[in-house]
């Protein structure tokens, strides 16, 4: 990661695990960052739990940044806006992320946003 500077022993951790080219890949790369929190939290590794959060905020960083970015198509915009707000919940409160994300994937704002209105 060429904007977190990550010390050698964690490098491969996080290697290509930062990853929201569309809406599952970003869910993807949350599990895997999610995952490597658990883990880091229960050995009590402090370090490995602060580049989960770092990760997480370059993730909702470069969202934003593509959400903004007038180049970019409205449907991307809006998908991109989308993920920056799961990092961004994701790094408030890994505990209860999951199930917000299952319940926001419900809501039926998240399904005509995403997948058109049901006829």
């Amino acid at each position: 990661m060429r904007d977190v500077e990550i010390d050698r022993d964690y490098r491969n951790d996080f290697e290509d695990v930062l990853k929201f080219r569309n809406l599952q890949e970003a869910e993807l790369s949350l599990q895997k960052i999610d995952m490597l929190y658990r883990q880091f939290f229960k050995r009590g590794d402090r370090k490995g739990i602060s580049y989960c959060h770092r990760i997480c905020l370059l993730g909702r960083k470069r969202a934003e940044a593509i959400s903004r970015n007038s180049k970019v198509c409205g449907e991307k915009r809006m998908e991109k806006a989308e993920i920056a707000r799961w990092f961004t919940i994701w790094n408030q409160n890994p505990d209860i992320f999951f199930d917000w994300l299952g319940l926001r994937k419900e809501c039926d704002e998240f399904r005509t946003l995403f997948f058109g209105p049901d006829d």
